[in-house]
């Protein structure tokens, strides 16, 4: 069963985020899916209010991962918009990361990379500002 959110900023987008983020642990997989400029980095910036706090979350377009260390663990945060198959992910060294929570933009690139169990967030726009959440855990 689905969990549906309603936004109309980028404030509220991350406080959906921040109250996601608390039911976390590490190793937790959330994919996230979204158009260009739906608000992924944005509720990934909520997550780390929660999870690493003080972290400067910026959309990790450029360097592929940016990793948030936490109290508890790390927040890798991934952007997948140029990544196509598994070559692609093993030159960046994502089957290296363990332990953490991953938070990972444009998931819809990488199906053979999810896990068996994961969070799927869904963002779309309703507006300029607004947007609807959808959050659903899947697999097992």
């Amino acid at each position: 069963m689905a969990d549906k959110y309603y936004t109309a900023s980028a404030a509220e987008t991350e406080k959906v985020g921040a109250e996601f983020a608390a039911r976390l642990a590490p190793g937790d997989f959330v994919a996230l899916y979204g158009e260009l400029g739906a608000g992924k980095t944005a509720f990934v910036r909520g997550m780390a209010r929660v999870l690493a706090p003080g972290a400067a979350v910026s959309s990790p377009t450029y360097a592929l991962v940016n990793v948030y260390e936490g109290e508890k663990c790390e927040l890798c945060h991934f952007d997948m918009y140029r990544i196509h198959n598994e070559d692609d992910l093993y030159s960046i060294g994502f089957w290296d990361y363990d332990g953490c929570v991953f938070a990972v933009e444009w998931a819809e690139n990488v199906p053979f990379a999810l896990p068996d169990r994961y969070y799927a967030v869904a963002i779309a726009k309703t507006g300029e500002d607004g947007r609807e959440i959808t959050i659903e855990e899947r697999g097992n």
